[in-house]
């Protein structure tokens, strides 16, 4: 669905516009209608799903034990701070200001599009996990099956 790497700006009311190769299918897909939640494995990166994508990740999130720390922690990062935008006239989006200062994210910003969801990265973030390699110990089974 989505892929690829984009060069964002971010203005002063942090509005981001979304690149103009993925607005019909984000019109057609959700109606316009995105969610922006904190990514809970990187630091520097938000997801940003569709609506429907999004409901199917919190409701698989939200089935999960609250007796476990990691599970409340997930469940706050992912669902707690989850916010719905919705697309402008100027197929702009207004990011939440807290999710952009926790993030990192200033006036330049990196949207990857990963199949299911956007990331949003600062481009201090980005510039610094895409200069990192994957190392040979690094590779787990799966990886090294791929025929690449």
């Amino acid at each position: 669905m989505f892929q690829g790497e984009t060069a964002i700006s971010v203005d002063d009311k942090g509005r981001m516009a979304i690149p103009t190769a993925y607005r019909e299918l984000i019109a057609r897909v959700c109606n316009n209608h995105l969610v922006v939640a904190y990514n809970p494995f990187e630091h520097g990166c938000l997801w940003v799903f569709p609506q429907p994508d999004w409901e199917r990740v919190r409701d698989q999130v939200n089935a999960l034990s609250t007796v476990k720390r990691v599970h409340r922690d997930l469940q706050l990062k992912l669902v707690g701070a989850a916010t719905q935008v919705e697309l402008d006239g100027a197929a702009r989006v207004l990011l939440p200001a807290s999710q952009r200062a926790t993030s990192g994210i200033g006036k330049k910003a990196v949207l990857l599009g990963m199949g299911n969801k956007f990331e949003l990265w600062s481009e201090e973030a980005h510039l610094a996990k895409i200069q990192q390699t994957i190392g040979e110990d690094d590779v787990s089974e799966d990886m090294a099956g791929l025929r690449l």
